[in-house]
């Protein structure tokens, strides 16, 4: 196995591919912009326009440091970096993050560079945008925080949500209550705070393989990671409590998640596409500030961006998959839109064989993800990417009587404005949109793949480019 190469893996080495590969993907902006709303509003009225590429701000008032965003808004430059086509992306994201591979641990890393400690450590110096103008202040939105269970010393990586308060002061919601929540709830039961690093500037493939959910509890993200990058991820040790980050970082923040310390946090513009009041109001006090001596400012634009929703609908699409494959083989293909919050909805595909089959998958895949709350099963010539084809699906193949089955107070997401305010509990939908098997129905219309070439060729002769 070749050794792992630090600048391959890092946000840079993602920049100088999608240059050279992409390179009408990557937008550089050199007009004067401020932190004040204009970054996250500038990735907005791109993607109204039909356009998603990477954007660098190279001016950014007030700050020397460079702003990157949106490098996880294009699914065509996710797939390439996994070598694969936007199509084939769900399932090789499935496949390489179940391929564990050990990290690689090196002495040094470019955020070593600068070091400030103590009075020095001022985050309101870091360009941090404000996004919307809900947002009770300026948001980290790309900070990956990094800690250790405090029993078993297995340590996981993942987004929260940072809220600038003071020079060292961040309000943090742990709200997905899975394994960070976890670890600080632990550390907390023995009157402790919870040793973390927060990492600014990361590859999109450590972006993915940090969302993905369902793994043993023994193995580390960081080699779910490596799995995707298909070499050992290359960290390195910080200052604090020996915690290992990726070696590629542009920013490194070091402390704590205080214990028994609670703050007022929020609102936020949340992937839900409302401002978001609930929180777990949490405390991260920064001790330590590393960083390149070029360092770029990683942010994640908020609210439904496809910057901060695409990756979820992908690794959703790829969990889900690899769920209901064990059990139904005939399953073909999983899509979570991007305009469902990339969590609420799930489409399914499968070549159905038996009456039930659907309803197998409706349950395997709420039982997958606690996010989704509605899964729609679709035939096999559905176009589960368009949503006119499933919404088609569900309009001319189901009876409401029979084929939409409601399951009451499940778990949701604790963001999901629908879910109830102290439980966090809804009700559940699933909707079998497919053909019922044994008997005629009606056939479908359909214009063959020669047809439609022939056709696009004459539209073509007379100045029509489709």
């Amino acid at each position: 196995m070749r050794s792992a190469d630090v600048n391959s893996q890092s946000l840079r080495g993602f920049l100088r591919m999608v240059e050279r590969d992409f390179p009408t993907e990557l937008l550089r902006i050199r007009e004067p912009v401020r932190t004040h709303l204009d970054i996250s509003s500038l990735v907005f009225e791109l993607e109204r326009g039909g356009k998603s590429p990477v954007v660098i701000c190279e001016n950014v008032e007030g700050h020397s440091m460079p702003v990157v965003t949106n490098i996880a808004g294009n699914r065509t430059l996710l797939a390439a970096c996994l070598g694969v086509t936007a199509a084939e992306l769900p399932t090789a994201f499935r496949d390489r993050c179940q391929r564990y591979l050990p990290c690689e641990v090196v002495a040094e890393a470019p955020w070593q560079q600068v070091v400030l400690e103590g009075d020095q450590v001022d985050l309101t110096q870091l360009p941090i945008p404000l996004h919307f103008t809900v947002d009770a202040a300026p948001y980290i939105t790309a900070g990956q925080i990094t800690a250790r269970d405090p029993i078993t010393g297995v340590d996981t990586t993942g987004f929260h949500r940072l809220m600038l308060k003071g020079k060292n002061r961040l309000g943090v919601s742990l709200h997905s209550r899975r394994r960070m929540w976890e670890f600080h709830r632990r550390a907390e039961e023995r009157g402790q705070s919870l040793p973390a690093a927060i990492t600014l500037g990361i590859h999109p493939l450590h972006y993915m393989g940090s969302m993905v959910y369902a793994y043993p509890p023994q193995v580390r993200k960081f080699e779910i990671i490596g799995g995707l990058f298909g070499e050992p991820y290359r960290l390195a040790r910080c200052g604090v409590a020996e915690l290992e980050v990726p070696a590629g970082a542009e920013i490194i923040i070091e402390g704590e998640i205080l214990a028994d310390v609670k703050e007022s946090e929020g609102p936020f513009s949340e992937f839900t596409g409302y401002a978001s009041y609930r929180s777990t109001q949490n405390v991260f006090v920064a001790h330590r500030l590393r960083m390149r001596r070029d360092a770029m400012y990683h942010s994640v634009v908020s609210g439904m961006s496809k910057d901060h929703i695409l990756i979820s609908c992908v690794t959703r699409e790829g969990e889900i998959l690899n769920a209901l494959t064990r059990n139904l083989p005939n399953v073909i293909a999983v899509h979570v839109p991007h305009t469902t919050c990339g969590a609420f909805m799930a489409f399914v595909k499968m070549k159905k064989t038996a009456q039930g089959e659907p309803q197998q998958a409706i349950m395997a895949a709420l039982g997958t993800e606690f996010y989704t709350k509605y899964v729609i099963v679709v035939d096999e010539d559905v176009d589960i990417f368009d949503m006119n084809d499933v919404m088609w699906a569900v309009a001319t193949r189901v009876q409401a009587e029979k084929d939409i089955i409601l399951i009451p107070n499940c778990k949701g997401a604790i963001l999901d404005p629908t879910s109830d305010a102290q439980s966090f509990t809804l009700t559940k939908m699933g909707i079998d949109a497919t053909r019922p098997v044994g008997r005629d129905f009606a056939e479908r219309l359909a214009i063959s793949d020669e047809q439609r070439a022939r056709a696009r060729q004459i539209l073509s002769a007379a100045g029509v480019d489709l």
